[in-house]
């Protein structure tokens, strides 16, 4: 596997962070809508690597007048995907990093 095919992986997972986050964001802001049905999202591997995220309905029933959003789930999901970020983002600066070094061995 090369540099390229591991920043390619990294920048997956920060797509698949950020539909991630934005599914949590959507959730505190429909939380006191009456029957909203709490926005899940799943991730599953891509074939030649990588990670893709995908977004549907809970399915669970929503009580009368209000939705199935628990917002201490929805911070919960925020913090994974600030941290799921954090560490895409740094094996791709890693990967750029050791492009420069390839560069710059290449050029002495």
């Amino acid at each position: 596997m090369g540099i390229s095919a591991i920043m390619g992986i990294a920048v997956s997972g920060t797509q698949a962070q950020t539909t991630l986050l934005s599914a949590a964001a959507n959730n505190v802001a429909n939380a006191l809508t009456p029957g909203y049905d709490r926005a899940v999202t799943t991730f599953s591997s891509r074939a030649l690597g990588g990670v893709s995220a995908s977004v549907s309905p809970s399915g669970n029933p929503t009580p009368p007048g209000g939705s199935n959003v628990d917002l201490a789930n929805e911070l919960v999901d925020a913090m994974g995907a600030e941290l799921g970020f954090k560490a895409n983002a740094s094996v791709f600066e890693t990967g750029a990093d050791l492009w420069d070094v390839l560069m710059s061995i290449k050029r002495d």
